[in-house]
């Protein structure tokens, strides 16, 4: 298997437009941060549906990695509900 190191986005460099990549990006680096208040919190999964109020399903698919089934929305109110305080920046778009 041929390694290749990103310089960027990864879903970028797997062939995604810029507006999906940024898009998927947005909701890992949310779902990276719930997951580790989960793992601090010592939460199973149970737990961690009863104390975000969603079902338990959501919760395994967020700590599986499996992200492109949320809205940025929804994955922000849980990340707020963890203490988090999300934030958008914007950086200069790099020429084409």
């Amino acid at each position: 298997m041929k390694t290749k190191v990103t310089k960027g986005n990864v879903f970028k460099d797997l062939g995604f437009t810029d507006e999906e990549s940024v898009a998927l990006a947005m909701r890992v680096d949310l779902a990276v941060e719930i997951e580790k208040f989960i793992k601090r919190k010592k939460l199973t999964q149970v737990k961690a549906a009863e104390y975000f109020d969603v079902p338990q399903p959501k919760i395994s698919k967020i700590v599986g990695g499996k992200v492109s089934g949320f809205s940025i929305e929804y994955l922000v109110k849980m990340a707020t509900k963890a203490g988090k305080k999300p934030r958008i920046s914007f950086a200069k778009r790099q020429a084409v």
